[in-house]
């Protein structure tokens, strides 16, 4: 019997949004939020009535227990969660503009917590999920959370679970656009369903028109 419906897992950021329009350099109120794709998804399944399990990494500090704290409060089991005495949880400082343009984003994200996110986290009951959920961003943020990727993407295929993959592509955060295609890629065809956008398709597969990406991925369902 399966205790929860989806594990997902990656990096949760405390998020300081700018309360006026300006540089963020002159500005001098935030207001305080979580950000991450990863645990958006999370979130968005709990609230949809899924049982889902997080697993990741915070710091032993102020911003690690708002993070920790706020997924409680969505309904997420956090019992996959570790507590890092010695590396801060990441954040991110967010631009408003109120013209519809894409507001500025500073990460303060190197060295977090969860940048070391690693195989050594894997308990057996976190493998009893039904679904797991992953995407592109962990592999962009260490050796050893790209090396959790592919450890838990294998351990539930092997399981016989399915696998929904969104690349959610990042390019700041990978050397060049090529690691990022061959890295992203390499993921993507051990999944049950790739989830990309159009433009993020035609980078990782070539072809322009959306029918044709599923030749270049064969391996995915759907």
């Amino acid at each position: 019997m399966h205790e929860h419906d989806v594990l997902c897992f990656g990096e949760t950021m405390a998020m300081f949004v700018a309360e006026q329009t300006g540089d963020l350099a002159s500005v001098g109120q935030f207001g305080k939020r979580i950000a991450g794709a990863d645990s958006n998804v999370a979130i968005g399944l709990a609230r949809l009535g899924f049982k889902v399990r997080w697993l990741s990494r915070v710091g032993d500090d102020s911003l690690g227990r708002f993070v920790l704290d706020s997924l409680q409060r969505e309904g997420l089991d956090c019992s996959g969660v570790e507590v890092d005495t010695h590396c801060p949880t990441g954040f991110q400082l967010k631009e408003r503009c109120d013209d519809g343009s894409d507001p500025a984003v500073e990460y303060f994200r190197r060295g977090s917590a969860a940048s070391k996110l690693s195989p050594q986290l894997l308990r057996a009951d976190l493998l009893q999920a039904r679904h797991l959920h992953a995407t592109g961003i962990p592999l962009a943020l260490s050796d050893s959370c790209r090396a959790l990727s592919h450890t838990l993407v294998d351990a539930m295929r092997a399981a016989g679970r399915s696998i929904s993959f969104d690349p959610n592509l990042r390019p700041s955060l990978w050397p060049d656009q090529n690691s990022m295609v061959r890295e992203i890629n390499a993921l993507a065809v051990k999944a049950d369903w790739v989830l990309p956008g159009l433009e993020e398709g035609r980078l990782l597969t070539g072809p322009a028109h959306p029918g044709r990406h599923r030749r270049v991925l064969p391996r995915p369902r759907g």
